[in-house]
């Protein structure tokens, strides 16, 4: 866990340093899709600013990793005596959850930064194809924009559920102290969290409509995504039962 710490330390520094370069800081758009980003030469926030933004959050994903995988171990196996999975706070759960969502996730955008940085700086062409540069075509062919945008939101969407599921877990137990009674509906909580977090992984496209993805996929994406409600509607009725009642 020190470590991980250490790794997001280092990470906010090469981001610091990154704003201060002479080539000015990263410039392209806070998606980065290429090949805005997988051209130095594109604009003058693509040179090495952006480079370092980069390898700066490839350094946060090995924090995030690290974290996980100590709050996952730590939940399964350090518990207390008497202290079943069934018997957590929903605080607990929300963190497990959390930490499973961003081992499988944060490796993904990882995957991508890579493959980004090796278009920008080994010549490689894994997102570029067909670009002309002042009416001069780059001898990079066979690539796709498409696939980072993939590799992007495939973290991007389980990212904001990262955010969230803390939160609703506080939530959950500020409201049941403060009701003065148990969270209504406990294994109905947990499942919902546990819903929510499978349910992450498989929307991602939902930001990617206008990319010419097949009708096909886009009516999947459109049903997965208003699937993914349900579990948050849990949440939300189960919160509204424990105050019914309580003293608030």
């Amino acid at each position: 866990n020190m470590l991980s710490y250490w790794f997001f330390f280092l990470s906010s520094l090469v981001m610091m340093y990154s704003l201060f370069v002479s080539t000015g800081p990263f410039s392209g758009g806070w998606t980065a899709y290429p090949p805005l980003s997988a051209l130095p030469q594109a604009s003058s926030g693509s040179g090495a600013g952006l480079t370092l933004w980069l390898v700066s959050l490839v350094l946060f994903v090995v924090s995030i990793l690290l974290g996980g995988l100590n709050y996952i171990t730590t939940v399964l196996n350090l518990r207390t005596q008497g202290m079943t999975m069934w018997r957590l706070p929903l605080t607990v759960w929300a963190f497990l959850v959390t930490a499973i969502i961003a081992l499988l996730s944060f490796p993904v955008l990882a995957s991508g930064f890579f493959l980004l940085i090796f278009d920008r700086s080994l010549g490689t062409s894994f997102y570029l194809s067909d670009i002309f540069i002042n009416g001069q075509a780059l001898d990079r062919i066979g690539g796709s924009p498409i696939l980072f945008q993939h590799l992007f939101w495939f973290l991007g969407h389980p990212e904001v559920y990262i955010i969230i599921l803390p939160a609703m877990g506080i939530v959950s137990e500020v409201m049941s102290v403060h009701a003065r009674k148990p969270i209504f509906g406990y294994r109905a909580m947990v499942y919902s969290m546990l819903s929510i977090g499978f349910l992450s992984f498989i929307v991602w496209a939902h930001h990617m409509y206008t990319v010419g993805m097949s009708t096909a996929a886009q009516a999947y994406f459109v049903a997965a995504t208003m699937v993914i409600a349900v579990p948050t509607g849990v949440k939300i009725f189960s919160w509204i039962a424990t105050m019914w009642g309580g003293s608030i």
